[in-house]
């Protein structure tokens, strides 16, 4: 049984994920691994890239962008992980690496080695860093309660980040260097037990981009597994690459945020405290997620 099935899914970003995939397959340690490409739709020459330069990638060309966690689901799928059961030979963990992260030679031993550690982890991130050197926020953070949601738009989480209470959203209040177990990490390196998936099965394609990696470990949470940010490991993230390319990502993200917020929190929320949740989306999504707020949950 492989150690490592790692997704990688790409969207017109052809010069990133050669560089990614250069360092993924310069990777040291005793790891067995297998790289499959989800590439969704690109207008570029990305699957072309992938063809000529890393002929050892498996690539699969979806016909249609269908978005974050259709796209991962394609590669999970392929190697093993399915919605109702995983094969035999699926690998041990499974790892949605985007396309804008460069790798250092010994990360992907390194995490598969704390995970191997720590047997009740379901789901694990290591430190991340953008191009500046600065940390990006959301390699760890807190589930969107209503409550820590409100200290997140409120500007409370700005002007006390390291307030315990009102820095939950990214874990402000916490050293960037500092081992925590946490709510989530985030979809850029996002490494599974196998275990997990056989548990809640594969991302939930209700979202389109934004809020399926925070869905993914409140499931996994929920089904008793635990979610580390592991800082010992630092990896490169240039972050947005493809989702800046897309004039609908900051609906998505409202829209995201919705979904998130209903199939997680509306049954426990009192009415008027929801009213007031949706109004402050429908403010910030536009009149374009009014069908959104009507539509039947479909949970997954």
């Amino acid at each position: 049984m492989l150690d490592l099935g790692i997704v990688i899914l790409n969207w017109n970003t052809s010069a990133l994920l050669r560089r990614c995939l250069e360092t993924v397959l310069a990777s040291e340690g005793n790891l067995a691994f297998r790289v499959v490409v989800v590439d969704n739709a690109s207008t570029d020459d990305s699957v072309a890239m992938v063809r000529q330069h890393f002929p050892q990638v498996e690539i699969i060309e979806s016909e249609i962008n269908g978005g974050y966690p259709y796209g991962n689901n394609l590669g999970l799928r392929a190697l093993g992980y399915g919605d109702q059961q995983v094969s035999a030979d699926a690998p041990r963990y499974a790892l949605l690496l985007n396309p804008d992260t460069e790798v250092p030679p010994d990360a992907l031993y390194n995490m598969t080695q704390f995970m191997d550690s720590r047997p009740e982890i379901g789901v694990a991130g290591p430190k991340l860093v953008l191009e500046n050197g600065s940390l990006d926020l959301a390699c760890r953070r807190s589930f969107p309660s209503p409550e820590i949601s409100f200290y997140r738009f409120s500007g409370f989480s700005k002007l006390f980040p390291d307030h315990p209470r009102f820095g939950r959203y990214n874990m402000t209040f916490v050293d960037p260097d500092q081992e925590i177990e946490v709510d989530s990490v985030v979809g850029a390196y996002m490494q599974v037990r196998r275990e997990a998936i056989v548990d809640v099965g594969l991302l939930d394609e209700t979202f389109f981009m934004y809020g399926e990696d925070l869905d993914w470990a409140y499931r996994i949470k929920k089904a008793g597994w635990k979610v580390f940010y592991h800082p010992q490991v630092t990896v490169k993230h240039v972050k947005r690459a493809a989702s800046r390319q897309s004039k609908r990502a900051q609906f998505e993200f409202q829209r995201a945020m919705l979904i998130f917020y209903r199939k997680h929190y509306q049954a426990t929320t009192p009415l008027w405290l929801h009213s007031l949740i949706v109004t402050g989306l429908l403010l910030k999504g536009g009149p374009k997620l009014w069908p959104e707020i009507r539509r039947p949950l479909m949970l997954a």
